[in-house]
């Protein structure tokens, strides 16, 4: 994604106040805050916030949105838009932002030891829901199929998130491809989309996070059974 980004001086305590408003304004509603909510909330000006949502964009730690740069359109695993998945937690909605990221929200969220994941096939629509925890995966003979490669992954973030589906069988995959003109990615069961969501965002909401490498990246899908070049593994 090629865009103008705010380039004045940003600070990294702002930065990271910015960073943790944002998750923790997700988390415990369901959308993102404003700008003049997080200028409430980290006790920064309006424009100094815009400055950190910039950097925090340009460090791919959230997405803005390329027509409105105040709104933030993701802070994975949480979306302000609608991209396939809601995920219903006790006392709060969710937009789930893929597949991967509907999975982890009970992870990352301790006080959701379990939410109601809901989506419709891409090939056919049939509706499916299953109620997913930290425990084990949902039961399900379902898959989930990833489009991008993960090294073209922020190449259109959004993009890469959107084609991240559940589908009712292979068949349904196959379907979907060839009736969208694509060329297949990566296709899992629902138990290694559920271990490949477990600890992925672990830490995401407290003070000092940093995301992963790319080696460290690799590391974890290999752990959880992914390997190939799609991952950026060998086969």
């Amino acid at each position: 994604m090629t865009e103008n980004l705010p380039t004045a001086p940003t600070s990294p305590h702002g930065t990271e106040r910015v960073r943790l408003a944002v998750y923790d304004g997700f988390a415990r509603t369901g959308r993102a805050p404003s700008v003049p909510e997080l200028a409430a909330l980290t006790g920064l000006a309006p424009e100094q916030v815009r400055r950190e949502l910039g950097a925090l964009h340009a460090s791919h730690d959230l997405v803005l949105d390329p027509q409105d740069r105040d709104q933030v359109l993701m802070a994975h695993p949480f979306a302000s838009v609608p991209l396939g998945f809601s995920v219903m937690g006790a006392r709060t909605l969710w937009w789930g932002g893929c597949a991967w990221d509907s999975f982890a929200i009970p992870h990352l969220l301790k006080d959701e030891p379990e939410v109601l994941v809901a989506t419709r096939c891409p090939a056919c629509d049939t509706p499916h829901a299953w109620v997913v925890g930290r425990n084990a995966p949902p039961p399900g003979s379902q898959v989930a199929h990833f489009l991008t490669p993960m090294h073209r992954a922020w190449d259109d973030v959004v993009h890469t998130c959107r084609n991240q589906r559940l589908f009712c069988s292979a068949d349904c995959v196959d379907t979907w491809l060839r009736d969208t003109d694509q060329v297949h990615g990566c296709t899992m069961d629902l138990g290694t989309l559920w271990r490949l969501a477990a600890d992925w965002y672990t830490g995401r909401l407290d003070p000092g996070y940093t995301r992963r490498d790319p080696a460290a990246a690799r590391d974890y899908f290999a752990k959880v059974g992914l390997h190939g070049a799609f991952w950026g593994l060998p086969d």
